[in-house]
């Protein structure tokens, strides 16, 4: 009955969960509110942050678990990509511990542990399957074939969809972070009031970066004209910004799964916390007999439990890490 320890330090959440036997036994999220009065992350006050909270924050997971430390079977911790302060905070943490309890050390790739979070549920999706991978930083779709075993079939060639959806709320002068305020204010207005450009992209890649201009040029032609359009009609402006955002991911999904043949599909990363992209998703499944895995909002965002349930697999598989393993900010997902 392993027990896991997972540390999540890749940005500006700092994290720490407890997985006995595949089950997640505790989760705690300590975020950063340092950031807000700068409009996004600053890395340098992340690593500081997470220096002062990795602690505490694993004390309470283990509390919470009703484990101590020498129950503990072997350490996962995110190895990248993320910012690498955060994440040098993180690993030199976890190696410490590891090699003060004499367990195994076990890197995580934080993407593949998005990917991963569909095995926290109880119901959990069969091999093979479609995963959407959608955050600030990343727009791909993977085929999963097992643990470990991915083949990329689209990604996008500039800008990632959650960084459109925060730069959209930068441009509406939302607070950060934006993009849940978007969501938010979209939920009341209409989807259809403005019109924005798809792009024509080949095969299942996307490409986000022309849509922000576009997004860009009709603020600004429109406050040029009226400066108080954007307060005047903000819900409809994020409903029509979200709903082109959220219909260019759903068209790419729909032409893999039919290109693949594959009718099981997940989402995966802080995008899936959407709530346009979770209820298009879910209609999926009864207009195209899909079979569709969207994780808990808890598991969509950065968070320990899916590093932890990540190491549980790898653990089980022997995949351990030496103690010399460093974190990367650029840390690619392995593809076949």
């Amino acid at each position: 009955m392993p027990t896991i320890l997972g540390i999540e330090s890749s940005c500006d959440d700092t994290s720490a969960a407890i997985v006995v036997d595949g089950k997640v036994k505790s989760n705690i999220i300590c975020s950063q509110a340092i950031h807000k009065k700068y409009g996004g992350v600053v890395p340098e006050l992340a690593s500081r942050a997470h220096e002062k909270n990795i602690i505490p924050t694993v004390s309470e997971a283990l509390k919470i678990a009703n484990i101590t430390l020498p129950e503990i079977d072997a350490i996962a911790f995110t190895q990248g990509p993320g910012l690498l302060g955060s994440l040098l905070v993180g690993n030199c943490f976890a190696k410490g511990l590891a090699m003060a309890q004499n367990i195994p050390l076990i890197a995580v790739n934080h993407m593949e542990a998005h990917i991963n979070a569909h095995f926290i549920e109880e119901i959990k999706p069969e091999f093979p399957f479609l995963c959407l991978t959608v955050s600030g930083g990343h727009t791909q779709i993977i085929i999963v074939k097992a643990f470990g075993d991915y083949t990329l079939v689209g990604q996008t060639l500039d800008d990632a969809i959650g960084e459109a959806f925060d730069k959209s709320a930068k441009l509406l002068q939302l607070p950060y972070p934006g993009g849940p305020l978007v969501d938010k204010y979209a939920q009341k207005g209409n989807p259809n009031a403005y019109k924005f450009p798809i792009p024509e992209i080949k095969d299942l890649d996307f490409s986000f970066s022309g849509i922000k201009t576009s997004i860009s040029n009709f603020l600004q032609i429109n406050t040029n004209n009226n400066p108080q359009f954007i307060t005047q009609n903000i819900e409809d402006i994020c409903a029509s910004i979200q709903y082109t955002l959220v219909d260019i991911v759903i068209k790419k999904i729909k032409k893999a799964a039919k290109l693949y043949q594959i009718n099981t599909i997940a989402i995966a990363g802080g995008v899936a916390a959407n709530s346009e992209l979770r209820n298009k998703m879910l209609l999926k499944q009864s207009e195209l007999g899909w079979k569709v895995f969207v994780p808990k909002l808890e598991y969509c965002t950065d968070n320990a439990a899916m590093i932890a349930i990540t190491g549980y697999y790898k653990y089980l598989d022997k995949d351990y890490n030496e103690l010399s393993v460093v974190p990367n900010a650029r840390l690619a997902l392995g593809f076949d």
